[in-house]
């Protein structure tokens, strides 16, 4: 009997080492020689320093940055929780938003929802809507919107909040991806989004504008998926062209 398991013990042993060691190593030597910067994790530097990959998103939310799309992973962009939410297209929730109660009884956003999304999307970028409600409403001392009140009046069953933007919004912003770490946002988001960024940096949008093209991305291979922009390069790319005065 030990005789026979001589040469399952010899097979197992040289596969671990073929499968296990040489074919990993060669495979990383070679990705290092011909593809060292995707090997390498497609890094980005910014005065020597890393600042994100390419490949992975990251959140933006100030006014002079492009926005990336929603994100589902963790609490946002977190990379040790990629995954979506999982709803569907009909859900409720994902429409319209919920919200829950902390444990010292305060009740805040448990979920944003598509809706409070275009609305803040409308406000942020200074498009044009139709609101069956002054928003003023959903504002707090502050002036700020407050999403609580805001998801609760889309939610509201006798007379729900109908809020209408008069510019189609592309899907993107106001959705998340499977993933959570989408690094691209469409041309079409990035666009709307160039007067806000320009004036928060006080140039002129068609100086901003073009930073767009050079970030965007074509279809693979020229006509795998669809021209996107990559937020964390065009968001470096602005603050090597228009530095911040701090």
């Amino acid at each position: 009997m030990i005789r026979a398991l001589g040469p399952g013990f010899r097979l197992t042993l040289a596969l671990t080492i073929l499968t296990g060691l040489l074919y990993p190593a060669v495979m990383t030597g070679l990705s290092e020689l011909i593809f060292p910067r995707q090997a390498n994790g497609s890094l980005v530097t910014v005065n020597g320093a890393v600042v994100g990959s390419r490949l992975i998103g990251q959140g933006f939310s100030k006014p002079e940055y492009f926005h990336p799309r929603p994100s589902a992973a963790g609490n946002g962009y977190d990379a040790t929780a990629s995954g979506g939410t999982n709803l569907g297209p009909t859900s409720a929730k994902l429409l319209y938003g919920t919200t829950k109660t902390d444990d010292k009884g305060k009740e805040i956003v448990d979920f944003d929802g598509i809706g409070d999304r275009i609305v803040h999307y409308c406000l942020e970028n200074n498009l044009a809507y139709q609101s069956s409600v002054p928003l003023d409403q959903f504002k707090d001392s502050q002036g700020n919107l407050d999403d609580v009140k805001l998801i609760k009046a889309f939610n509201d069953p006798k007379s729900p909040l109908v809020f209408t933007p008069q510019t189609p919004i592309p899907q993107d912003a106001v959705t998340a991806s499977a993933s959570g770490l989408d690094p691209h946002i469409s041309p079409a988001n990035a666009d709307i989004q160039v007067g806000r960024v320009a004036k928060a940096r006080h140039v002129p949008p068609e100086q901003v504008a073009p930073l767009i093209a050079q970030a965007t991305e074509r279809a693979d291979w020229g006509f795998f998926g669809e021209p996107r922009v990559n937020v964390l390069l065009l968001n470096v790319a602005l603050d090597q062209h228009f530095p911040l005065s701090k």
